[in-house]
C-alpha cells in the first residue's frame, strides 16, 4: 500500500511512473498466482499421501495388535516382556523447499535393532507383531511428514492468496484509476495548449 499523505504524480513523468508500476504490479500478481497453483498442486499430492500412509498405518497397527494377543495368550505376559527390544526406533527427516516454502519430504526410520544378547520373540505370534509395529511405525511417520508438509504448504497458499486478493482488487484497480486520470488530465492538457497555439498563430497571421 501507498504511505499516507500519498498524492497522484501528474504530467508526462507521473504517467511514466504509473504505466511502470501497474506493469510491475501486474506481473507481480502472474508470478504469485503461478506460485500459487504450483503449492496447490504440491499440497493435494501431499493430502493424498498422507490419506493413503493413513491407511496403511492403521492397518498395520490393526495387524500388529491382532498378532499381539495371539503372542500373549500362547505365552502369557512373561513372553510379551522378552519379545521387546530394549532399543529405540531412530527418524530421519528430509527436508525440501518448494517456491520458499521449506517442508519435510520424506522420513528414513531405521527399527530397534536386537542385540545379540537380547533374546528372540518366544512364538511366532510375537515375531509377526515385531514385524508389523515396525511397519505401522514407519507409515505413521510418513503419515506424519506427508501431513505436517501439507499443513505447511495450506499456510503458505492463503498468504499468497492474500497478495494475489490485495493486488487484483485493490492496488492494481488503483493504479489503473489513477493512470487514466492522469492521462486524462494531459489529453486535456494537450488540447488546451493545441488551441492556445491556433490562436496565436491566427491572431499573428493577421
Amino acid at each position: 500500500m501507498r504511505p499516507h499523505g500519498h498524492r497522484t504524480p501528474t504530467g508526462r513523468a507521473g504517467r511514466l511512473r504509473l504505466r511502470r508500476s501497474l506493469a510491475t504490479a501486474r506481473r507481480g500478481a502472474d508470478l504469485l498466482e503461478r506460485k500459487l497453483r504450483l503449492l496447490l498442486d504440491r499440497e493435494q499430492t501431499e493430502r493424498r499421501a498422507a490419506d493413503t500412509a493413513g491407511r496403511t498405518w492403521r492397518e498395520r497397527l490393526s495387524d500388529a495388535d491382532t498378532w499381539l494377543v495371539r503372542g500373549v495368550l500362547l505365552g502369557g505376559e512373561s513372553a510379551l516382556a522378552q519379545a521387546v527390544p530394549a532399543g529405540l526406533a531412530h527418524v530421519d527427516v528430509r527436508w525440501a523447499t518448494l517456491m520458499g516454502v521449506r517442508h519435510p519430504e520424506a522420513v528414513a526410520l531405521t527399527g530397534p535393532v536386537r542385540s545379540a544378547v537380547e533374546p528372540t520373540p518366544p512364538n511366532t505370534a510375537l515375531a509377526h507383531a515385531e514385524t508389523a509395529y515396525r511397519a505401522a511405525i514407519r507409515a505413521a511417520a510418513d503419515h506424519a511428514v506427508h501431513l505436517a508438509a501439507a499443513d505447511l504448504l495450506a499456510d503458505e497458499s492463503a498468504r499468497t492468496r492474500q497478495r494475489v486478493r490485495a493486488l487484483r482488487r485493490h492496488w492494481i484497480p488503483r493504479l489503473e484509476a489513477e493512470l487514466a486520470a492522469v492521462e486524462l488530465a494531459l489529453e486535456e492538457t494537450e488540447h488546451e495548449e493545441a488551441v492556445r497555439r491556433r490562436w496565436a498563430a491566427s491572431h499573428r497571421s493577421r
